[in-house]
């Protein structure tokens, strides 16, 4: 009995200074909160979440397709070769490169109801990640999407990742 008294008394300590250690951290302001061993970085310099959100709706309004991408996930690489193989102009957002990455992902997490990447935008609307584009153009509906971007959109800049200005092969 006595035993069941010490192993219990020392659970509830380990607990206390955990709780003690996160109060004292979280005091300084580095983290926002820890969700699913997934660490979220508030120190100064970067974006807050209504920033990144901001960021990703310009980005996405200003140009016909952007894919919010990483440089090593081989989705994201599908969904690129998609599009260079269509000759389709779009615009990647390196989220492992950029500055305010891990956030732009959780805003893009909020926006779209999936953090995975990459994130696909077409004419302003997420149409999926990389198996999702890759089966549009396998059934035909990736290029109809492309040719009703507004002619603004058409021309963007692809940030040297596109292969030129869409042309429609009818």
């Amino acid at each position: 009995m006595d035993m069941a008294i010490f192993r219990a008394s020392v659970i509830l300590d380990v607990i206390l200074i955990q709780i003690y250690c996160l109060h004292f951290v979280s005091s300084f302001g580095f983290f926002t909160f820890l969700r699913m061993g997934n660490l979220t970085s508030s120190t100064a310099g970067g974006l807050s979440s209504t920033a990144c959100v901001q960021y990703v709706q310009e980005v996405v309004t200003q140009n016909c397709v952007v894919i919010f991408s990483k440089t090593t996930c081989p989705y994201c690489k599908m969904a690129k070769n998609v599009f260079n193989e269509i000759g389709a102009t779009y615009k990647v957002v390196e989220l492992d490169e950029h500055n305010d990455g891990r956030r732009l992902q959780e805003a893009l997490a909020r926006m779209t109801g999936a953090r995975t990447v990459p994130r696909v935008f077409i004419n302003g609307n997420c149409i999926g990640g990389g198996s999702d584009t890759k089966q549009l153009h396998q059934q035909g509906k990736l290029v109809p999407l492309i040719e009703q971007c507004a002619p603004c959109c058409t021309a963007s800049s692809s940030d040297g990742s596109g292969s030129g200005q869409f042309e429609s092969t009818k």
